[in-house]
């Protein structure tokens, strides 16, 4: 489908009827708000009941089940979630009427042009904990920002808010290069590694994207970087413009950290800024990963001039995002946690972090997200796998995809010796019933539905 020559700024305003495919979703849900308190008349539709169809509702926002031409009705503008293709029957069914129809990230764009402060986090994992990580600071310094998060923070009670301060601040996806219709003041990379390989062609398509993505941010602004990660480096090599880099250690780094100690692996470390201590963080989420991620969101704040004072309070009420490394319960005596983690180096950090907390053997319930990322990433998600004590791996949860190679995580676990194969969700909390012991640490990992199986563990006990 050709994108509308049209400026979506022509539609964002008070009085304009928007229709969004794909309400239901995290970013869309967001944005149905964002946009009603502009204003406008915000209408949707979703494939199915939900919580967040039920809030949208009780807020005066109208929500169709399934999707059809006929849920348009007489609206002016077509907004669509990324999973949404040019043959879904409302995009068509715009199209044939010359109603415009743009994207969530086009949308997003244009609100943040309305901040004087966009703080758009990127990477290709540690996102959504460090915009979770920001979006505490910023709180704790009475703020008010708008925040759009790809997952649930316990501090909202949902993935997003709307303020009335001067920032806003988002979690920025590369897929698809949804970023780049962003319209960053302060653009943070956490990290540059070899993923979606179904829409990039290799790494260096992602570095080059991710490099577009910072060249958006205008002089004013900065790009956080950081520095201890091989692929920042790579991108930002002879990067001539504004840049704050960020590292646990190089020292010469603008913003970097200082007496670094881990307790129960817990982080607690200084933050120094220019030479001079700007704050001491004492993390309550563990792993190392979480220092890195800590230190960019404090970076983040410094630059655009919040007290350092808010970053050390809110950084000590930060206990985690949903689906990151998240306690669920126990059972039979062993603590479940869930984790969205669904990338080798993702993987890594989980388990390096898991190892840090008293167990007697941690198992591994992975389910791998998509075929494409399985194959492209095979080796590496089996050494990782193999660091567990116990590996159970699930059916690859197909999401966006077709199986057009024939993949399966038997082949994975052909290559893990003594893991468990699992077709089905509930082969996998049958085998944690059997085998989980006192002590043990479990966790559930990926991107798809795996935390089912902890959740019904957990019943169980």
């Amino acid at each position: 489908m050709k994108h509308p020559s049209e400026d979506i700024m022509n539609y964002m305003k008070a009085g304009t009827r928007v229709h969004l495919s794909g309400i239901g979703g995290v970013s869309m849900c967001a944005l149905a708000e964002v946009l009603q308190g502009r204003g406008m008349e915000v209408q949707g539709s979703d494939m199915m009941e939900s919580a967040t169809v039920q809030h949208l509702r009780s807020v005066g926002i109208p929500v169709s089940i399934g999707h059809s031409a006929d849920n348009i009705g007489a609206c002016d503008v077509v907004i669509r979630t990324a999973a949404i293709r040019d043959s879904n029957p409302e995009i068509a069914g715009a199209v044939a009427r010359g109603i415009p129809v743009y994207e969530r990230a086009q949308a997003w764009g244009a609100i943040m042009r309305g901040y004087e402060n966009a703080l758009c986090i990127s990477g290709t994992h540690g996102k959504t904990t460090t915009t979770s990580m920001a979006t505490h600071i910023f709180m704790a310094a009475h703020r008010d920002p708008t925040v759009m998060i790809g997952g649930t923070l316990p501090l909202l009670g949902k993935g997003y808010r709307v303020g009335s301060g001067d920032t806003i601040i988002l979690e920025s996806c590369e897929y698809c290069n949804s970023f780049l219709s962003f319209y960053p003041t302060v653009a943070v990379v956490l990290n540059v590694a070899a993923d979606h390989l179904d829409f990039f062609k290799d790494l260096a398509d992602i570095q080059h994207s991710f490099r577009a993505f910072a060249d958006l941010v205008p002089d004013r602004g900065m790009v956080v970087a950081n520095w201890d990660d091989e692929g920042v480096r790579a991108t930002f090599k002879d990067y001539t413009r504004p840049l704050c880099r960020c590292s646990v250690k190089d020292k010469t780094a603008e913003v970097h950290a200082e007496n670094v100690s881990f307790f129960d692996g817990f982080g607690d470390f200084d933050v120094i800024a220019e030479g001079k201590h700007y704050a001491h963080v004492s993390l309550r989420v563990p792993g190392s990963h979480n220092v890195a991620n800590a230190l960019c969101a404090a970076a983040a704040a410094y630059v655009l001039g919040v007290d350092g004072s808010a970053v050390e309070h809110g950084l000590s009420e930060f206990i985690g995002a949903g689906r990151r490394f998240e306690y669920k319960g126990e059972f039979n005596g062993a603590k479940v946690y869930d984790d969205y983690a669904h990338h080798p180096d993702e993987l890594r950090a989980l388990l390096k972090a898991a190892r840090s907390l008293p167990h007697k053997r941690l198992i591994c319930a992975f389910q791998p997200h998509t075929y494409t990322r399985t194959a492209a990433l095979f080796d590496e998600f089996v050494a990782e796998m193999r660091k567990a004590d116990v590996a159970i791996v699930a059916e690859i949860y197909a999401a966006r995809e077709k199986n057009e190679s024939g993949i399966s995580s038997r082949d994975l676990c052909a290559h893990i010796e003594g893991s468990h194969y699992c077709a089905t969700l509930q082969q996998v909390t049958d085998t944690l019933a059997a085998i989980v012991q006192p002590e043990d640490l479990v966790l559930t990992v990926g991107a798809g539905d795996i935390y089912r199986a902890g959740e019904e563990l957990i019943k169980r006990g």
